[in-house]
């Protein structure tokens, strides 16, 4: 486990400094997320869509896990161009551990997109959003979840695919489905029954209600319990199924 931790740290570092290099890739993500915030969430302001809490505490905690889903979901770009450059090949011939190889790149990721989901709050403060710190701060820990768990998943496909032309569309079509099923952008509670039903076989609709509980003030109940027992199973799921692609793959 030491040399584990030690090794993921090694990763992790060259993986930030990396991205410290990249500006445009720092605040390039959250520019999605800010326009929907900016240019429809003020048409959303006087309408009733949930019986707890404004349009703003609806809307900013769908913003913030599209920020995890969408981003996380083409984070094996990445390791594609390493795959290219023969970066990959050079660190299958070191001792670091495959898990370690994982994690420092899911972690960097996982640390960016909450800077990111931090910019976007301190936005919709100014736009009026008005939010308990506690819930502010679970928003954030359930963004840097599911970005682990997705950022796994993307790189376990970018390890199977060879060319960016194979890896786009196949996330294009799990994550629109997850984006549109998910009630990012409004409650599924407002969707047709039948509609409503097939989002809750959706995973990340459980993260979405969890964190728009937590943005109105309610942290013990069973919509927060279903949240969090979904992110770990999946996250736990994913890493598992990441690392045993980069171990079989020799990564």
């Amino acid at each position: 486990m030491s040399a584990v931790l030690t090794d993921t740290s090694l990763v992790l570092g060259r993986y930030l400094r990396q991205t410290m290099r990249s500006k445009f890739q720092i605040y390039f993500g959250v520019l999605m997320p800010l326009l929907y915030l900016l240019f429809f969430g003020p048409l959303l302001t006087d309408l009733p869509l949930s019986p707890k809490g404004d349009s703003w505490q609806v809307l900013v905690p769908g913003l913030l896990l599209q920020l995890g889903l969408f981003g996380a979901s083409f984070a094996g770009f990445a390791l594609i161009l390493d795959k290219g450059t023969g970066v990959v090949e050079r660190m299958r011939v070191t001792p670091v551990s495959r898990l370690a190889l994982l994690l420092g790149r899911v972690l960097r990721d996982a640390v960016l997109f909450v800077f990111q989901a931090i910019l976007l709050v301190l936005a919709a403060l100014l736009m009026g959003l008005r939010a308990p710190l506690a819930g502010v701060l679970i928003g954030f820990a359930f963004v840097a979840v599911l970005t682990v768990a997705l950022a796994s998943l993307s790189y376990l496909l970018a390890m199977k695919v060879s060319t960016p032309q194979g890896f786009g569309p196949v996330v294009n079509a799990v994550s629109m489905p997850a984006i549109l099923l998910s009630g990012l952008m409004l409650p599924m509670a407002l969707a047709p029954t039948w509609l409503d039903v097939l989002s809750h076989f959706m995973p990340f609709r459980y993260l979405v209600d969890a964190v728009r509980s937590a943005y109105v003030g309610e942290y013990a109940n069973t919509t927060m319990l279903y949240g969090v027992l979904v992110a770990v199973a999946f996250t736990g799921l994913a890493v598992y199924a990441g690392t045993r692609e980069f171990r079989r793959a020799g990564a």
